[in-house]
């Protein structure tokens, strides 16, 4: 009943190509570019967080056809720049996440999937993001209660309104810079629930690099698969892009040192004159869905 009522209290929308948000502080300024079966959860509350957001869900095609077929799903933080150029921080710039994830599957090169982008929710996002709180600063430290938001009130909620294959083997989760960094914190703390992480251009910076330490500090490797990647031009000058290759790879060390194997649970990638953006984001986004959900035979 708790989720039945809470999918009454949710507007959802089918859309296929248009669609803009009107309400609150999400405006769209530009036209949509959304391609496929795309549904717009307007407001998702969570008690642990005591906040609202977005969630915007991509359906694979023949989802409505299908009534028995279940599909694995795969969550992205920074919903707002996933799939619409009207709503991304850039405007204009997306991930493309819907144009590339279509084209895959009717092309038989990944698994039919539902993919769901959840709104961050402005000033709390580098909070809610960051594992602990950067001294410098002085932000971060909600990650395990947003963690126990996916966990205890996101993923029920998409179980129970999709047809979805609820087990950590069907079940990713990923992001970008610090989205990227709550994405392997929450993905090794929750090894039973995400079985797949995608932590793109991470912000390994953050609190002095208490990620490598966490990833240092786990008890024993576990079964989630990662993929990992960094542009080669991620920074103000060069010298900070350097730095941000050397933490990728520190990272990617760590890792290896824990058991994790490079070309079976661990993807690597240097992506070369890359910067910090969608654009090069969106760039990746084939190699990450085909590393993560390769068709099966």
């Amino acid at each position: 009943m708790k989720f039945l009522r809470q999918s009454i209290n949710h507007l959802v929308l089918s859309l296929v190509v248009v669609a803009a948000f009107v309400s609150g502080s999400v405006i769209a300024q530009e036209s949509s570019t959304l391609t496929g079966d795309i549904r717009l959860h307007k407001t998702f509350h969570s008690v642990i967080l005591n906040n609202d957001r977005a969630l915007i869900v991509f359906l694979p095609p023949g989802y409505e056809a299908s009534k028995r077929a279940r599909y694995p799903v795969f969550y992205l933080n920074d919903g707002q720049n996933l799939f619409d150029g009207a709503t991304s921080y850039i405007r204009g710039q997306e991930w493309r996440v819907d144009e590339t994830a279509q084209f895959l599957i009717n092309a038989r090169r990944i698994e039919p999937l539902i993919i769901v982008g959840i709104y961050h929710t402005g000033d709390d996002r580098m909070n809610e993001f960051g594992p602990v709180a950067d001294k410098n600063l002085k932000i971060g430290g909600k990650a395990d209660l947003y963690g126990r938001m996916l966990v205890e009130e996101l993923k029920p909620f998409i179980d129970h309104t999709y047809r979805t294959r609820k087990g950590s083997r069907h079940t990713g989760l990923g992001g970008s810079s610090m989205g990227g960094i709550v994405s392997l914190y929450v993905g090794l703390k929750y090894p039973n629930v995400f079985g797949m992480v995608a932590v793109v251009s991470p912000s390994i910076w953050f609190a002095d690099k208490q990620i490598v330490r966490y990833v240092d500090t786990l008890p024993k490797k576990s079964d989630v698969r990662i993929w990992l990647d960094m542009g080669t031009k991620e920074g103000r000058n060069p010298d900070e892009a350097a730095r941000g290759v050397n933490d990728a790879r520190l990272l990617k060390d760590t890792l290896l040192r824990k058991g994790w194997k490079v070309g079976r649970d661990l993807k690597y990638v240097e992506a070369e004159n890359a910067e910090h953006n969608e654009k090069a984001w969106a760039a990746r986004v084939e190699p990450i869905l085909t590393f993560l959900f390769p068709h099966k035979m």
